[in-house]
Order: structure tokens, then C-alpha cells, then sequence
């Protein structure tokens, strides 16, 4: 049902079945405590000086005896001594009352610490946010949350009974919808002021958004009233079109009196003034409309035809809501397929000729790209560590192939990363972060920032007037937007990552939101069911220790079941309890706190800017995933108090229930929904369940050195293939070099790059491809099913059968993609030559290893897949074998050189270490060797020019000036000691 105003403009009747933010309803135990807290304050605040008034008396003496200090202490001396301790106390608890009370009913910024009162002040602070549920909804409870406003979705569902609203995301033009009925008002009598609006439904009405106090000065009714309407007698007519409207914070306006910053009135037909907004009556279901104003947070004068145009709301302070409703990321058909269908499948004939679907990868890893991302490229760096130090040790290890669920956590990483979006990010925030400090300004505080396919969206807790080139304005002045076309290629990226402590909560219509922990005023609580938590905390922790976007950090977890230290030994740190971290975090926030009295600075975003690299700018971020006790959550929310400006966050499981103190509230959902009435948040959350979890950790523990954490498991040996002429393959592929192909047809030259690429990762994942991943590999920004499947049959259709009839290419009983071993490599035929050299039964005999070894080295052409085309084979940049293939070139040319020089043919071992140097030419160890066998030719000359080739290799990797290595120059100054003047001359 609707009801019409005054001014003409339909109201959907507040009911609950119109979609509006969730609110927090008082309950019959709300009233209880409501009651005690009154009952108690009352004893406190009243009865404890009237019972001193009447039993002891004034505590201020009638008279003063000089006398007094020489007489004896009698017991009603003492009495009234401890009457005026009394007496002190009380006062020291009515000052804390009052100080909470102010705050927790204006609703803007933290109460006053009162000195020597902390828990006296935290009881005033418990008993009158228990006195207020009475009277005022549960968001003035907190801080500065009384304006925080409400999220809005491009589009809601329609459901049973509930009429759907168009909800708008910041920069989404408002969709037209079908008007809503005007029917007679039914309040009882016309409203006060009808004589200044007639039928006004093709005009604008006029909003009001209720301003923070200035020094002394409220709004009111009044002022509001003698300022736009020109008698603030008039502020009746104000109260009767706002009564009972619900308000961003979710309480309703029930007396002229009290209203609260934040709050969204609408005005009279005829008010008039520059901060009023106008909005176009016509609009459907314009009631809800009204809250987009209450995000607005700026005093603007729009016209009705702009406001029609572009009705995008902007957002007031604190305000945390949806950015632009922008289509899908590009990536979305490729790896974030619907959560609610099953994975990819393969055609209905593999199916049937392999009796199984594909297997069921993590949707969770899927559908965080960011977070895949950086999981992704930290594995890739644990797999290179390993392989260096094993390298080091002097035993090459083999990466070992995932198995399991770690293989499909492998694959589901390799599909859901999107470095290119991480990539933007980072270069992003660093950007603004260089032209900020170029213009001598100072980085913004940001609460939030959203992520869609083509822009930035970064909200700010207040203005800061015109961001710098190529950064716009987004929706209002607290937006700031970067659209990642204007982003230039040659953008000064060179400063520090100034917002480290983003970290993404969950998505709403296509964009992600990351919240800026660090930036916080307080502690952040997360409530909801122990699995549901503590998925959504991995998520934040794994992110957070390996995100792109950030330099130095320390993420402490405490009551993690895992140690997530592999993931970032130099980030990640554990402690074992609450009391642990709350005893580490004051000690640290006193020394912040110093550090920035000396700095002469006020926050550690000045620090951040331009060159500044003290650590004490760096983020912390605490993530508690044990529930701490009441005494430990006040604790930590003392602690927390200014670590918005410290550069330290705390996130904090809360059990099923709130966390007392918390200055935010999240709640997750068993169904995955994350939500923050008081914020205006309703996404879907990004979460890490345990199972996934587990794999991840499992997977970075098999690719892990032994240094840092679990040792890795055994060797995994290779692909070995048969080198008889019995096994000779049907076709062979030369990878290691420009890329060539022997035994099979050339397909068509427009489908010849795309057959190439999709063989060549087959190739080196003899385990087997999972579809999902090879379209992702393909198309890393996104296919559909049919493409992806009419590919995968056009590649079997070419590569075709053995002479038994058998496929080249099938699916293995997971669903993977696989090559029959009729199919080589020559990265194959390295691997296996330099396993039987080294493991094999040529390990013992010199002749046979240095044939293998030279068999092995001459496959060694180039660098792998060397005729790459630009933009493509970007797959390889996550993949071990790109730093395994030019390690295991250079063991070969070493093996063969000490072989070459074991049997006294110095020459041939120089010609093997020029060979392996054209594959690894930044390898030490060849540079080391290549001396050595120069001079075993005995020919200084030949010295010298290996000295003079090094060098020039030495200038290219780290410029002129560096010369060589140490240890190399140190060799020469050995077996050449005038090489120094003969190269000068």
C-alpha cells in the first residue's frame, strides 16, 4: 500500500515487506537490561550522594581547625575520610556517565577518555547503551556508525510478498521501473503545509541531510526550518513529513527533537537553499530513493533533469556501500562460472567413452581471483626457493606434481587468478600515492575500496576536494574513481603501497569490496558460525599474507588450527593466545605512538607518502580466530582506540554474538552472506573453507625447502621416455627453442597459434589438464563452455590416432585432459637423459654419462618456447618448469664440462659451458666454470675473453658499474692475476 504527501509524492507504507536495510529489533531481554541499567544508574547516580548526604554529610567542611593534623585519628575521622574517597569516585563515575551518554546519543566521534576511569568508565559506557535500546536503535550505539548508510544492489530479486526495489550501486544510472499507485493519504487530515504543494509529480522533492554538530551548534528542526523555509516555525511541517520514516541508521524519527546527524528529512514544496538536493517525485518507489540522499554526503543543488540522468547516490563520511554495478569481470565466464550449477563439464562423448565428469574443483579459490592471485604467485615463489636451495645443496630436486586435492586446488588456482586485476590495483594506489606527494599533498584516510572489470572505486571517510590526474571524482566527494583505460603505462609507480590493509570481505553485482582494516576506528568483530568465521578469516589471512598490493606488513594470527607461515614467512606470524597478542600489541602501540610524537606526524598515511620507508609505517594487522573473553575484547578495544592512525587493524571473531566493543560488526551466514546492518553491507562472502584450507597448505608444504617449513616430500621422478627405436613417438615437439613439430600436419593457419599454445601446456602436464584451466591458460579473460569445447575436440581431431587406433588425447577418470605417451617433447627427452645419467644405470660409468649428458645438451636451443608470440603463453609465468628448464640446462653443461675435464678435453668443457650459458646465461656456477676450463686450455688469451664475455654478461644483468660477481672476480685474480690490466689496455 502507498500513501501520498503533501507535497503529491508516493510513499510506500513502512512495512515489513518493503526491502530495506535489516535493523536490529529490541527484544523482551533489551527491555530487561534496559530497565536494570536504569535501575542501576539511578543507585549509582542518585542514591549514592543522596545516601552520603544523609548519613555522612557535605563532604566540604563547615570549617577548618588549623588544630586538625596534631588531633588523634578517630574512627569518625576516618569515616569521613573515607567518605570523601566516596565522594571522588562518584564524580569520577557521573563525569564518565555524562561523557558516554553525549556520545552514544549524538552519535559522532568516541567518547572522551575520562583520566584514571577505565573501569568506571566502561561500566557508564555498558549501562547507558543498555538504558538507550529503549530508545534509539542499536546503530547510535556505536561511534561515529550513526552514519554509516546502506548499500544498495543494482538489482534485487522480486520476492513473495515483498515488492522489488531498485537498489543503486555508486555510478550505475538508475533503472527505469514501473511507476508506483498514488492512492489517497490515510493519516487522517491533510499534513501541515498543504497550501505549498499542489499535484507535483513530474517535479523534484527536496532532501535535507542532518549535518555532525560544529563546535557547539546542533541541527535542529528549527534551524533547518528558519533557514529554508523562512520561519523556523515551520519545522512542524518538516517533523509530519519525516515521522516514523525509517533512516539510514534504521531507527525512525519520533520526536522534532531528536534527530541525528546523518538523517534524511524531506523538505516542504517551497524550501529553497544550496544544500538541499532534489530528486524527481516521479521516480518509482522515491521513499526508498530517499536513502541514496542519506549517502549523498554533500551539500549539492542538482537539478530534477540531472538528478533524472544520473540519480547515483554519493556517500556521506563513513558511509560503506556498493561502487558502479559494473558487468562481470572479462574473466567471470572462465572462472567464475555459477557457484549454484556444477564445474565445467567435458562433451557428452568423453563422458561416455571415460565413464566420469570432470572432477569438482574449489569454487571458493574459483571465484577469488585476487586471493588465487596472490596464493598463486607465493607458490610459484616457494617452488623457485626450494628449487635454488636444492640447487645450492647440490642435489637438483623434481618439483613433485600435486595429487589429489591439492591437484584440484592447483588447478583452481591457476583458473581463478587474475594478476592482470591485481596488477592494476597496485599500480593504481601506488600512482596516486607519487602525484599526491608531487603536489605536496597528503594521502586520504580510505575506508573501503571497490574493485570492478574496468575501474577503481576508493571511499574516503571525508573529502579531500579534486584527486589528482588520472583520478576522478566518482559518484560525490568522497569517491574518488580510476578507470583502468586512463591508467598510463609509463605511471610514476615507484612510491610506497599506501593502503597496504585493503583486504576483500566479500561481492556485490560483480565488484568486490576490500575494506581497509588499518583504517578502522576500533576493533572489527566477525560473528556467525564457527565454520562460516573462520572460512571467511583464512580468506582474509591467506589474502593478506600474499596479496600484490602491499610492501612490508605483519599479519599475526592467534587460534589459526594451521600455521600459514609458508604461505609468507617475512609476513605472517602466530601467537599462541589472546593475552599473548593483547601484551605484544601494547608494547607496539606505545612505540607507534612515540614514533609519531618525534615524526611531528599525526597518522601513518604521512609517513607513507613520497620516500618515507620507516617501518613504523608499515601495517599491522591482528586476526584473532579464538574468541576472547569479555575482559580481552575490552582490552583489545582499548588498545584498539587508535589504531586507525597507527596503522594497525584488528579483526576479531565474535562467536555467535557481537563482540563487546567492536567499533564494526560483520556477520557471516551459513549460506555464505556477509553482513553489516550498521555499515549497509550485504555481499557475498569470500571465504577459504576447511577442506581448501587444508590444501592449499598441504600444497605450499609439498613445494616447500625444508627452511621454512614442512620439508617437502620425496622426489617425484619425471615423464621418462622410451629411447629405444621401439619408442620412437608419433609425434614429436621441439619446445625447448622456437617451437616445431614433427609427425603430425599443420593445422590451419588461423586456428595454428591456439592448437600450438593448447599442445604446449599439455605438454608440460603430463598429469593431466583440467578443461577449466585450459581455457583459462587460453583465455585468460574469459570463454564460454562451446568454445572451450569445440577447441578441445578440434585439438583431438588434429593430433588423431596411433596406429593401434588408440586417441593421442583422452581424459583420465577425473576429467582431465591427457597426452598419450606416443606424444614427446623434447623437454621429455632432456629430463629423461639427465635421470639416466645421474640416476640411472649410466650413474657409475664416465662414458656413457658424458654420452647421455651430450645428448641431453644438444636439445638445449634456447630458452623455453622461444618464438612466444606477445601476449601470449602468459600461463608460464606461474609455471616451475620456466625456472626448471634453464636450472637442469645448466647441471647438464656443468655435469658434462667436469666430465669433458676429467678426461683432459678442456676445449670440448668450454664448448658445453658457452652451451648451457645460451640458456642460463646469468648462472654463477657456469660463469665459475667457463674460467676454470679457459684456463685448463692453458691459453691466457682465451682467459681473457671469457673474463671479457663475462663482464659484458655482468653489465647487461646489473649495469656498468657493478663489474663482476665477487666470487668470479676472486676466481680470476687466481688463475689470471693481470687480466685487470690486460682488459684496460
Amino acid at each position: 500500500m502507498a500513501r501520498t504527501t503533501a507535497t503529491g509524492r508516493t510513499h510506500p507504507q513502512q512495512g515489513p515487506a518493503q526491502g530495506r536495510p535489516p535493523r536490529r529489533h529490541r527484544t523482551f531481554g533489551d527491555v530487561v537490561r534496559a530497565l536494570g541499567a536504569f535501575v542501576v544508574l539511578a543507585v549509582l547516580v542518585v542514591g549514592v550522594p543522596g545516601a552520603l548526604l544523609y548519613f555522612i554529610g557535605s563532604p566540604f567542611p563547615h570549617h577548618f581547625d588549623s588544630d586538625v593534623l596534631r588531633q588523634p585519628i578517630t574512627t569518625e575521622t576516618f569515616v569521613n575520610s573515607l567518605a570523601v574517597v566516596v565522594w571522588l569516585a562518584w564524580a569520577q563515575f557521573a563525569a564518565c556517565v555524562l561523557v558516554e551518554a553525549k556520545a552514544a546519543v549524538s552519535g559522532v566521534g568516541l567518547p572522551h577518555h575520562i583520566p584514571a576511569s577505565g573501569a568506571s568508565q566502561l561500566l557508564a559506557r555498558q549501562l547507558v547503551a543498555a538504558l538507550l535500546l529503549l530508545g534509539v536503535g542499536a546503530a547510535t550505539l556505536t561511534p561515529g556508525l550513526g552514519q554509516l548508510g546502506t548499500h544498495h544492489r543494482a538489482h534485487q530479486e522480486a520476492r513473495p510478498g515483498v515488492a522489488a526495489t531498485a537498489q543503486q550501486t555508486p555510478g550505475v544510472p538508475h533503472q527505469a521501473q514501473s511507476s508506483a499507485v498514488v492512492t489517497p493519504h490515510q493519516d487522517g487530515g491533510a499534513r501541515a503545509g498543504t497550501a505549498h504543494g499542489v499535484e507535483r509529480s513530474q517535479q523534484a522533492t527536496k532532501f535535507y541531510r542532518i549535518q555532525p554538530p560544529e563546535g557547539r551548534h546542533h541541527d535542529s528542526l528549527w534551524d533547518i526550518a528558519q533557514r529554508h523555509l523562512g520561519d523556523g516555525r515551520r519545522y512542524k511541517e518538516i517533523y509530519e513529513l519525516n515521522k516514523d520514516r525509517v533512516q539510514p541508521d534504521g531507527s525512525r524519527l519520533s520526536q522534532a527533537s531528536l534527530i541525528r546527524p546523518g538523517w534524511v528529512m524531506e523538505m516542504p514544496g517551497d524550501a529553497h537553499g544550496g544544500d538541499l538536493v532534489e530528486m524527481p517525485v516521479a521516480a518509482p518507489h522515491v521513499a526508498h530513493d530517499v536513502k541514496h540522499y542519506a549517502e549523498h554526503g554533500g551539500a549539492k543543488d542538482t537539478t530534477a533533469e540531472g538528478a533524472h540522468a544520473d540519480p547515483a547516490p554519493a556517500v556521506a563520511g563513513h558511509d560503506v556501500q556498493a561502487p558502479p554495478a559494473e558487468p562481470a569481470p572479462a574473466r567471470a565466464p572462465a572462472h567464475a562460472e555459477t557457484q549454484e550449477h556444477a564445474p565445467a563439464t567435458a562433451t557428452a562423448a568423453d563422458q561416455g567413452a571415460h565413464g566420469g565428469g570432470l572432477s569438482a574443483l574449489p569454487e571458493a579459490l574459483i571465484a577469488a581471483p585476487l586471493l588465487a592471485a596472490g596464493l598463486l604467485a607465493a607458490l610459484g615463489r616457494r617452488r623457485r626457493t626450494a628449487l635454488w636451495q636444492s640447487v645450492a645443496e647440490g642435489v637438483l630436486r623434481t618439483p613433485r606434481t600435486p595429487a589429489g586435492p591439492q591437484a584440484d586446488a592447483a588447478d583452481a588456482l591457476r583458473i581463478g587468478a587474475d594478476p592482470d586485476t591485481v596488477a592494476f590495483l597496485d599500480r593504481g594506489l601506488r600512482a596516486l600515492s607519487a602525484r599526491l606527494d608531487t603536489e605536496g599533498r597528503q594521502l586520504p584516510t580510505v575506508y573501503a575500496a571497490w574493485l570492478t572489470a574496468d575501474e577503481l572505486h576508493l571511499q574516503l571517510a571525508w573529502p579531500e576536494g579534486r584527486p589528482p590526474a588520472p583520478w576522478q571524482l566518482g559518484q560525490d566527494d568522497t569517491f574518488w574513481r580510476l578507470a583502468r583505460a586512463a591508467l598510463p603505462e609509463d605511471a610514476d609507480t615507484a612510491a610506497a603501497a599506501p593502503y597496504p590493509g585493503l583486504a576483500v570481505l566479500g561481492t556485490l553485482d560483480g565488484a568486490r569490496l576490500l575494506l581497509n582494516l588499518e583504517a578502522v576506528p576500533g576493533i572489527v568483530s566477525l560473528s556467525g558460525g564457527r565454520a562460516d568465521r573462520e572460512a571467511v578469516l583464512a580468506a582474509v589471512a591467506a589474502e593478506l599474507a600474499t596479496n600484490g598490493w602491499s610492501d612490508r606488513m605483519t599479519v599475526t594470527l592467534v587460534g589459526f588450527a594451521e600455521d600459514l607461515t609458508a604461505l609468507a614467512p617475512a609476513r605472517v606470524r602466530h601467537l599462541a593466545d589472546v593475552p599473548e597478542v593483547i601484551e605484544t600489541m601494547a608494547a607496539e602501540t606505545a612505540q607507534r605512538l612515540a614514533a609519531l610524537r618525534n615524526a611531528g606526524q599525526d597518522s601513518v598515511l604521512t609517513g607513507r607518502t613520497g620516500r618515507a620507508q620507516h617501518t613504523q609505517w608499515a601495517p599491522h594487522l591482528v586476526l584473532v580466530a579464538a574468541r576472547p573473553t569479555e575482559e580481552e575484547a575490552e582490552r583489545l578495544a582499548e588498545l584498539a582506540a587508535d589504531a586507525g592512525r597507527l596503522g594497525i587493524g584488528y579483526l576479531v571473531a565474535a562467536g555467535t554474538t557481537a563482540l563487546p566493543g567492536a567499533a564494526w560488526e560483520l556477520h557471516v551466514s551459513a549460506d555464505g552472506r556477509l553482513t553489516a546492518p550498521l555499515l549497509g553491507l550485504d555481499l557475498t562472502a569470500q571465504r577459504l573453507p576447511a577442506a581448501q584450507y587444508a590444501a592449499v597448505l598441504r600444497l605450499f608444504a609439498e613445494a616447500g625447502n625444508g627452511g621454512d617449513g614442512p620439508e617437502p616430500g620425496p622426489d617425484a621422478p619425471p615423464f621418462l621416455v622410451d629411447l629405444s627405436d621401439q619408442g620412437r613417438p608419433g609425434i614429436y615437439a621441439r619446445l625447448l627453442g622456437p617451437f616445431e613439430l614433427i609427425g603430425v600436419d599443420a593445422p590451419p593457419a588461423e586456428r595454428s597459434a591456439l592448437l600450438h599454445e593448447a599442445l604446449a601446456l599439455l605438454l608440460l602436464h603430463r598429469e593431466g589438464v583440467h578443461p577449466r584451466v585450459l581455457a583459462s591458460a587460453l583465455w585468460p579473460r574469459g570463454v564460454t563452455e562451446d568454445v572451450r569445447d569445440a577447441l578441445v575436440e578440434r585439438l583431438r581431431d588434429w593430433l588423431g590416432t596411433d596406429p593401434d587406433g588408440t586417441a593421442r588425447m583422452s581424459f583420465d577418470d577425473t576429467g582431465r585432459i591427457v597426452l598419450a605417451t606416443s606424444v614427446v617433447s623434447d623437454w621429455d627427452v632432456l629430463q629423461t637423459l639427465h635421470h639416466e645419467a645421474d640416476r640411472g644405470g649410466a650413474a657409475g660409468d664416465a662414458a656413457a654419462r658424458r654420452r647421455l649428458l651430450t645428448d641431453a645438451l644438444s636439445l638445449a636451443r634456447g630458452r623455453l618456447l622461444e618464438d612466444r608470440a606477445p601476449g601470449r603463453y602468459g600461463w608460464l609465468a606461474h609455471e616451475i618448469v620456466d625456472a626448471q628448464h634453464p636450472v637442469l640446462v645448466a647441471e647438464i653443461a656443468l655435469g658434462l664440462s667436469s666430465l669433458h675435464l676429467d678426461a683432459a678435453k678442456p676445449k670440448a668443457a668450454v664448448a658445453a659451458v658457452e652451451t648451457g650459458l645460451g640458456v642460463a646465461p646469468d648462472d654463477e656456477r657456469l660463469w665459475l666454470e667457463l674460467l676454470r676450463a679457459a684456463h685448463a686450455t692453458g691459453d691466457s688469451a682465451r682467459v681473457e675473453a671469457a673474463a671479457a664475455t663475462l663482464l659484458a654478461r655482468a653489465a647487461a644483468l646489473n649495469g656498468p658499474s657493478r663489474g663482476l660477481p665477487p666470487r668470479v672476480e676472486a676466481l680470476l685474480d687466481d688463475l689470471h692475476p693481470t687480466w685487470r690490466t690486460r682488459l684496460a689496455n
